[in-house]
Parts: C-alpha cells; sequence; structure tokens
C-alpha cells in the first residue's frame, strides 16, 4: 500500500471524529473569533447606524481618550490588585488545607471536607450574591453577631474596605475546593517510602512537610502558579458586577466593568472597544509568559 492509500485509509477512519469536532469548531469559529471584527471600533469613531465599515477613522485617539480619563488608572489598579489577591489567597489557602487533610486518618471526615468545600465551585455567582448580601447586611447574622458583642452594625456592601476584602474572601471561599483537589492528587503522587524512612529518621510531621511533601508537590504548586498569571487581570467581572455598587467603585471597579458602564451605559462603544483590546494585549502577553514560566519550571506543554 503507497503513502497515498494509507492517507487516505487514516483519513477515512479518523473522519467521524473530526465530525464530532466539528460543531464545537464552528462554535468557537462564530462567538470567539467572529466577535474579532469588533476590534476595528477601538480605532473608529463608531456609529451604529454607519456600521464597521463606514465609521470614520481616528487612529489611535479613542486609546489616548480612555488613558486620559480621571478613572482609567484607579481601575487599572484595582484589578491589579484584587486579581494578586485573588491568585495569592486562592493557592495560599487550599493548599494549607490540602496538607491539613493529609494528615487527616478518617476517610470519613475527610470525603465529607472535600464535599462541603467543593459545593460552592458548582454555585453560580448569582446565587452566591444572594447568600453574600443576606450574610452582611445590616441585619444580617454576621452584624446580628457582633451586635452581641456591642458592636454597631457595619455596612459591609457599601464601605469600600469592607468590600474589597469580601470580595477576596469569597472568590478564594468559592475556588478553593478545585485547587485544594488538584494539590490532594498532588499528594497522593508522592512516594511513600519517603515518609517511612523520614520516620526511621526521627522526623516530625512538620519536618516530613517541609522536606518531603511541599518539594513532592513542587512541580504542580510551579504550575498552577503560573498558569495564573494569564488571567491576572481578570478580576472576576460577574462577581464584580453582581456584588458592587456605586458606592464602592474607588475599590471595587475593575476593567471589564468599567467597559461595561462606559460602552452599554454611556454608549462610548471606541473607547470601551479600545479598554478591550487593550486588556487583551496585555493579556497575550501574560498568557504567554504563563505557559513559559509552566514549561521553563516544570515542563508543562499545551500539545
Amino acid at each position: 500500500m503507497n503513502n497515498v492509500s494509507k492517507r487516505m485509509v487514516r483519513i477515512k477512519d479518523e473522519l467521524p471524529y473530526h465530525l464530532l469536532l466539528l460543531p464545537g469548531v464552528i462554535f468557537i469559529l462564530i462567538y470567539h473569533y467572529g466577535p474579532l471584527v469588533g476590534l476595528a471600533m477601538a480605532f473608529q469613531k463608531y456609529q451604529p447606524i454607519a456600521g464597521f465599515f463606514r465609521s470614520p477613522w481616528v487612529g489611535l485617539k479613542n486609546f489616548e481618550y480612555v488613558f486620559n480619563l480621571p478613572d482609567f488608572s484607579q481601575v487599572f489598579w484595582n484589578t491589579l490588585e484584587i486579581a494578586v489577591l485573588k491568585v495569592v489567597f486562592g493557592l495560599a489557602v487550599p493548599l494549607l488545607l490540602a496538607l491539613l487533610l493529609n494528615e487527616s486518618t478518617r476517610a470519613w471526615f475527610v470525603r465529607s471536607v472535600q464535599t462541603s468545600v467543593f459545593l460552592p465551585f458548582f454555585l453560580s455567582w448569582t446565587i452566591l450574591g444572594g447568600v453574600l448580601f443576606e450574610l452582611f447586611s445590616l441585619k444580617g447574622p454576621i452584624n446580628g453577631l457582633f451586635s452581641l458583642f456591642g458592636i454597631d452594625p457595619i455596612l459591609f456592601m457599601g464601605d469600600a474596605g469592607w468590600f474589597r476584602t469580601i470580595l477576596v474572601g469569597s472568590d478564594v471561599w468559592k475556588g478553593m475546593g478545585y485547587n485544594m483537589i488538584i494539590f490532594l492528587a498532588a499528594i497522593a503522587g508522592i512516594n511513600q517510602n519517603l515518609y517511612e524512612a523520614a520516620q526511621v529518621d526521627g522526623a516530625g510531621k512538620w519536618k516530613q512537610v517541609i522536606h518531603i511533601t511541599l518539594p513532592g508537590m513542587a512541580p504542580i504548586i510551579i504550575l498552577v502558579s503560573t498558569l495564573s498569571i494569564g488571567g491576572i487581570l481578570n478580576a472576576g467581572f460577574e462577581q464584580v458586577l453582581i456584588l458592587y455598587n456605586p458606592t464602592v467603585y474607588s475599590s471595587a471597579d475593575v476593567i471589564d466593568t468599567f467597559v461595561y458602564r462606559l460602552g452599554l451605559f454611556d454608549q462610548q462603544y471606541s473607547p470601551a472597544a479600545a479598554i478591550g483590546l487593550f486588556k487583551s494585549v496585555i493579556s497575550l502577553f501574560l498568557v504567554s509568559l504563563s505557559y513559559y514560566l509552566a514549561y521553563r519550571f516544570s515542563r508543562y506543554r499545551i500539545f
């Protein structure tokens, strides 16, 4: 059988799998690549009636306009601060929880904790937003507990300082079960003979964690950390949009919500597209950097 015949046979064998992929490819082309045409708005004075092809081109004026907006620098730094806090605590908390669960010898307790911690991951921010509003309202259980100690009620959802804490804490609470499972899987892959040898040498639990568990988890920790760099500008649009209000814009307004308000409410479509393109370029650089670091330190490859 010549090469052409072999190729035709392989194509015939693989055709059903390609057909299975076809709906997903079409979906991505329509909803992910199709909207890229809208990036033209970032360089136009976009007019909905004129459309993309007849709206006047203005070059980089939209970028100059948005960079000079008084709120832009604050929004940019809010995004970085919130995202960095989410990444740091979103890795540290599940890592600590995984280490603690690994030391438990009661299987029923470990399973119960895993289930209860992982459950919020499956709930939408719409549901969790309602829960948070009830918990932190003026007449909610948190302020009710404070009143028992003579502390005046606090408007948590309307205080800029408290709101950011709630924002980061609730995001960590929602997602820590997912990372905890990853870290537990990494711990399960460590050679148990190392622990037995350490016990023979007189090493306690703390030294075993420091010298065996953490070094054994290092590739996974590095991988998860570096991949988080790519989403550093994604401070959680859905969460912030549901929870925040004008009184906390100073500490909670992020790039995505700023674009949402600028484009849909103020109808400044071209400046909103310019900010979105700016974020996309920075995110592309960070994603490339994260994959480079992931390959450099843990040999992670996507193909």
